[in-house]
């Protein structure tokens, strides 16, 4: 891919994490000390149950190596702006879900280097795991991802009238920025899109409903009302694509690692467009 691997895919991910630290405010962080129990919640169901998922899918589920690759690394990426969004449509708790995406991304610096590497080693082969570092991929998230957050952080606390004006206009650029790595991954891969789709397209789609629904049953137990419930369950199925596509393409190159995000991506917002509209049916 060239210029759009190395240079534009990075950018325009870090172009949306940037947005992201732009809405969070130091009264997020504090929030989540402050009432701890729908965070841990959340926390443990992204980080832990979902790449957990997807590993015993893929132990039960026959793809081809790249593919479970790549369904690891998009069951290890964090949740996307879009869940933020969505969450408030579905009338769920936004601020736990920014609190969410937010954490969860700045801990993904630590999180997809040991799935990412393990996962190669497990699926890939353990001959050729030598061939993906923690260290490079730690290095690689920490630029894409934890840089631009701590930096629209940082521009929020001091220069806030700025962050705030230029907010609206950020989501809506990182909406297209989102729009166009989703569309340039099927693009370069259009003459295989089929043929992956009929490979990643089952168990994203098993993937993404398994943490909808076990996301929303562990928080109506542990969480603390309707609201924290909805914006558990939209960050668990709703995952950072952006990041997964570029994680994949930095990582592996074009090819069949990247289409699992692709196809997830475009999945989620279907189920996730459902799972609205039965919350909103059921009042």
């Amino acid at each position: 891919m060239g210029i759009v691997t190395t240079v534009i895919l990075p950018l325009a991910l870090a172009f949306i994490m940037f947005t992201l630290g732009l809405r969070l405010t130091i009264a997020d962080f504090v929030r989540v000390a402050g009432q701890p129990k729908d965070f841990f919640v959340g926390l443990i169901s992204q980080v832990f149950l979902l790449p957990l998922v997807g590993f015993i899918l893929l132990n039960i589920w026959p793809v081809a190596p790249e593919i479970a690759l790549g369904v690891m690394i998009i069951a290890a990426a964090p949740g996307g702006v879009t869940s933020n969004i969505l969450t408030s449509f579905a009338k769920g708790d936004v601020a736990l879900s920014i609190s969410l995406t937010a954490i969860i991304s700045l801990l993904s610096v630590l999180t997809i280097p040991f799935i990412v590497v393990f996962s190669y080693g497990y699926f890939v082969g353990e001959g050729t795991a030598g061939e993906v570092s923690i260290t490079k991929t730690a290095v690689s998230v920490f630029l894409i991802v934890t840089v631009p957050v701590i930096i629209g952080l940082m521009v929020r606390k001091y220069a806030e009238n700025f962050a705030i004006r230029f907010e609206v206009i950020g989501q809506k650029i990182s909406a297209v920025l989102f729009a166009l790595v989703l569309l340039g991954a099927i693009f370069q891969e259009r003459n295989n899109i089929v043929e992956f789709y009929a490979q990643a397209g089952g168990i994203t789609l098993a993937l993404n409903v398994i943490m909808l629904v076990l996301a929303w049953h562990i928080a109506k137990i542990l969480g603390s009302g309707i609201k924290q419930r909805i914006a558990i369950s939209i960050e668990c199925g709703l995952q950072n694509g952006t990041l997964a596509i570029a994680v994949a393409t930095l990582l592996f190159g074009a090819g069949a690692t990247v289409i699992p995000a692709a196809v997830y991506s475009l999945t989620m917002f279907g189920t996730a467009l459902i799972f609205i509209w039965w919350l909103r049916r059921r009042g």
